[in-house]
C-alpha cells in the first residue's frame, strides 16, 4: 500500500496521483508537482488515502509544495501568456497556409514549454511552423494534434440537452461509445438526435447505457404478447424512463399504454 493524493491539472481532466509526503493536503488546494513534461500546478481532489500498489504507476512523483500567492500570481501570468501565444500562433500558422485549426495553448508552470493543441483533418507537416514558434518564444514548443471530442473538452459548451458539456462537467476520460447503445434506449437512430455538438454519439449514452440495462431485465420487448388487465395484446412501444408499455389489445384492437407492473407475460 502507498498513501497518495490525487491531483487535477484543469477541471473534470484526469486525476494523477502523487506522493504528499509530509504535506498535509486539503481538497481543493493548489499544489505545486513535477511532472513528465515539467513543474505544474494543480488541485488536490482526493485527500490522502492508502491505494494498493498494483492500482499505481510507480514510482510516483511528489508533492514539491503547496502553491504560494507568488505561484499563482506566476499561473496567472501564464494564462495571459496563454492568449497573447494563442494570436502568435494563429498568424504564423496562415502565413504557411497550414490546414489546421488553433483550439487551445498551454505552458508549463515554469515555463519551460508551450504547448499548442490543434485539430486537422488530414497530417500536416508543422516543421517550419514549430522553428518559428520557438524563435518568437525562446522555449520549447510542442504542437499536439487532438480529435474533435478533445476540442469540445478544452473548448466547453452547452449541449443538446440544456446543460454544460459532460466532457468538461466530470468526465474525466472519454469512453467508447457505439450505436448499439442508443438502440438500447430506445432512441431514434437519425444522427442529429444522438450526436453531440463534436459530431460524435453522445458521451450520455455510454454512462446511461448500464442504468437501461437494468431496466432491459424488467420490462418486455417490442412485439411481445403480454397479459394486461384489459385482455391479452402486442407490445407496440416501450418508455424506460416512465416504465410504461404501450400495448394493442387482441379483442378491441385498441392501443393503451399501462404501467410495466401491470403487464405479465405468459
Amino acid at each position: 500500500m502507498t498513501r497518495v493524493v490525487g491531483i487535477r491539472f484543469r477541471e473534470a481532466g484526469k486525476t494523477y496521483y502523487f506522493k504528499p509526503d509530509s504535506n498535509e493536503l486539503e481538497q481543493g488546494v493548489q499544489v505545486i508537482v513535477e511532472t513528465a513534461r515539467g513543474q505544474e500546478i494543480g488541485t488536490v481532489v482526493i485527500t490522502a488515502r492508502e491505494v494498493p500498489d498494483e492500482d499505481l504507476v510507480l514510482p510516483l512523483k511528489k508533492v514539491i509544495r503547496i502553491a504560494t500567492d507568488s505561484d499563482l500570481q506566476r499561473s496567472e501570468e501564464n494564462r495571459q501568456k496563454e492568449k497573447v501565444a494563442f494570436i502568435r500562433c494563429q498568424h504564423k500558422i496562415k502565413e504557411h497556409g497550414l490546414e489546421m485549426k488553433l483550439v487551445s495553448v498551454e505552458y508549463t508552470f515554469d515555463r519551460n514549454k508551450i504547448l499548442f493543441y490543434f485539430t486537422s483533418e488530414e497530417r500536416v507537416d508543422f516543421r517550419e511552423l514549430v522553428k518559428d514558434l520557438a524563435s518568437i518564444f525562446k522555449t520549447r514548443i510542442e504542437l499536439r494534434q487532438i480529435g474533435v471530442r478533445d476540442e469540445a473538452k478544452i473548448k466547453g459548451g452547452i449541449g443538446p440537452c440544456g446543460r454544460a458539456f459532460c466532457c468538461t462537467t466530470f468526465l474525466e476520460e472519454f469512453e467508447p461509445v457505439s450505436i448499439r447503445m442508443a438502440k438500447g434506449q430506445n432512441l431514434s437512430l437519425n444522427p442529429t438526435k444522438i450526436s453531440g455538438v463534436c459530431g460524435r454519439l453522445m458521451c450520455c449514452l455510454r454512462f446511461e447505457a448500464s442504468s437501461y440495462e437494468d431496466l432491459h431485465d424488467d420490462m418486455p420487448n417490442k412485439g411481445d404478447i403480454v397479459i394486461t388487465p384489459d385482455g391479452d395484446g402486442t407490445v407496440k412501444e416501450i418508455n424506460y424512463k416512465k416504465k410504461t408499455v404501450t400495448v394493442k389489445l387482441q379483442d378491441s384492437g385498441y392501443v393503451r399504454e399501462f404501467p410495466v407492473e401491470e403487464v405479465d407475460q405468459p
